[in-house]
């Protein structure tokens, strides 16, 4: 399973058709790193698993690369695994170093902003349980 010419990486259907997936983060993240600019966001993203009740996106930020505010309609997980991010939400600032991690419950409203050259692993859940105390949107 290679990418063809014209894609950047294998198509989503075959990269998500195995029963069984090892992921080398390591590996996926020098790809992102040597890929083309990361354009005005400051980032670059790869969906790692996309099956079922579970979506895995590995993120390399540049060192102010930022995703604006947002919210998502399942569980999240942010996951610094090297650098730092700031994640602002309506009730408070999180600042997140390598090895933290950060779960916000469905619909949180939330923007993410590198503070230097930072990789995130992402992970939404959206069959999970919602909490009754926030809506989406």
């Amino acid at each position: 399973m290679t990418a063809s010419p014209e894609r950047r990486r294998t198509r989503p259907s075959d990269r998500f058709a195995a029963d069984e997936h090892q992921l080398d983060l390591i590996s996926a993240l020098r790809s992102l790193r040597a890929e083309a600019s990361a354009g005005a966001s400051g980032h670059r993203q790869v969906a790692l698993m996309h099956e079922g009740p579970v979506r895995l996106v590995l993120f390399a930020f540049d060192a102010t690369g930022r995703m604006p505010q947002h919210a998502a309609p399942g569980w999240v997980t942010i996951h610094v695994l090297r650098g730092s991010l700031t994640v602002q939400t309506p009730d408070a600032t999180h600042v997140l170093g390598a090895g933290t991690l950060l779960s916000l419950a469905p619909g949180v409203r939330h923007d993410v902003e590198a503070t230097e050259e930072t990789d995130m692993l992402l992970g939404i859940y959206p069959d999970g349980p919602r909490s009754p105390a926030v809506s989406p949107g």
